[in-house]
């Protein structure tokens, strides 16, 4: 079984920042790309930032220059800095994963249960 399981979502100042955490656990081969979501009420999820095995990162227009995305390969982590957050980044913040559970298994993709961020004077 594969786990994912963020942290670090909260209540937050328009202007302030945060750090989301997202570990992966279980029986992991390989994890591929891995990436944020949110989805804020009344809207579809949507991809936030998304990262390579190798370190290559994408983000979505609205976040770009404010977010920044990291993973840490060895420990099977990923962490996303936002700074300067606005009402509108208000949202549930889903972990994303594709991996591989062995090397007889097809890539798939894990989420994580969400965590809730804030932005809100």
């Amino acid at each position: 079984q594969v786990q994912l399981v963020e942290s670090g979502g909260g209540l937050v100042q328009p202007g302030g920042s945060l750090i989301l955490s997202c570990a992966a656990s279980g029986s992991i081969f390989r994890i591929y790309a891995m990436g944020w979501y949110r989805q804020a009420p009344g809207k579809q999820r949507e991809q936030v930032a998304t990262i390579t095995s190798g370190g290559r990162t994408n983000y979505a227009d609205s976040v770009k220059g404010r977010f920044t995305i990291s993973r840490a390969n060895a420990k099977n982590t990923m962490s996303l800095q936002m700074n300067s957050l606005k009402p509108e980044d208000t949202a549930v913040y889903y972990c994303n994963a594709n991996l591989r559970v062995g090397p007889w298994s097809n890539p798939e993709d894990y989420w994580g249960q969400g965590t809730q961020v804030t932005v809100s004077s």
